[in-house]
């Protein structure tokens, strides 16, 4: 069915900001996006198969138009919500970042910033796995070639993205020659897909710190992709990847141990800090 629904927020809601931090992380295939629009489109997971939503951002409210099935709208909806965090006060935010030297002029020009944050928690795990010491761009590049091969049609006229039981029943071979990647970090994503299949689930309301130690036993995956995906899938405003280049880069080359030590009055909020600074570093010139 289609369903069109206009969904409230807490203005002020940053346009420019979020958009940019989608289109940043769009993959071919699986999304569309338009920022002259201010419009995305992209696939959903849902209980009766995959839907699609288009969202239209405005400063006050976000206009969402669903194709799903009739049972899966509600629970779709809550994924939009938490995916474009519509549930923020953005004054709390203000209170707690607004006195930094460093954060204060950021939230004053974008007070409305949200935490982008994820529908669909295995898709977020497979396309940092395939992050993981390339650009952004070559992420996109192979995530969108695995969407093309084993992606499922979805309404739209788009691909879903494979679910974990369809790449944990492939051969890592077969995934490194698809997506053309190293043999490791094809090994790396079927023993993710194979982990999600058997009940690890990336989704908010998990325990953080037990997602953190599955994650972290998986060959191939180390604490910055278990503190991205914290903060992406997991929707922990808490949540800080220290150990990220672009974000280490924004608070003026500190290694890792430093940008902690940096951070310690940001809490409990730090997952805002990070998105000001990756939105100041690389999102707003999206």
């Amino acid at each position: 069915m289609r369903a069109e629904v206009r969904l409230a927020l807490h203005a002020p809601f940053d346009v420019a900001g979020v958009l940019g931090a989608l289109a940043a992380h769009a993959l071919q295939g699986a999304e569309r996006h338009d920022s002259s629009a201010a419009t995305h489109t992209r696939t959903v997971p849902a209980a009766h198969g995959p839907a699609a939503v288009t969202v239209r951002l405005t400063e006050t409210h976000v206009d969402a138009v669903l194709e799903a099935a009739a049972p899966d709208v509600p629970a779709v909806l809550e994924l939009v919500r938490r995916w474009l965090d519509l549930d923020v006060e953005p004054s709390g935010v203000a209170q707690v970042l607004g006195g930094d030297p460093l954060l204060g002029p950021l939230v004053a020009a974008r007070p409305g910033l949200r935490v982008l944050g994820h529908v669909d928690g295995f898709e977020a795990a497979v396309v940092t796995v395939l992050g993981q010491q390339v650009s952004l761009a070559a992420a996109r590049t192979f995530a969108a070639r695995l969407v093309s091969t084993y992606g499922t049609l979805a309404p739209g006229n788009l691909r879903a993205f494979p679910r974990p039981e369809r790449l944990a029943g492939v051969d890592p071979t077969e995934l490194r020659e698809a997506v053309r990647v190293t043999g490791a970090r094809a090994r790396t994503v079927h023993a993710l897909a194979t982990a999600c299949a058997d009940g690890l689930h990336i989704t908010p309301g998990s325990d953080p710190a037990l997602v953190r130690r599955q994650l972290l036993a998986l060959p191939g995956v180390g604490p910055w992709t278990a503190d991205y995906l914290a903060l992406r899938a997991l929707g922990d405003r808490d949540a800080y990847p220290a150990g990220d280049l672009v974000l280490r880069r924004a608070l003026g080359g500190l290694h890792a141990q430093a940008a902690v030590a940096r951070a310690e009055s940001w809490r409990p909020l730090r997952a805002y800090a990070v998105t000001h600074l990756w939105t100041l570093a690389a999102y707003a010139r999206m």
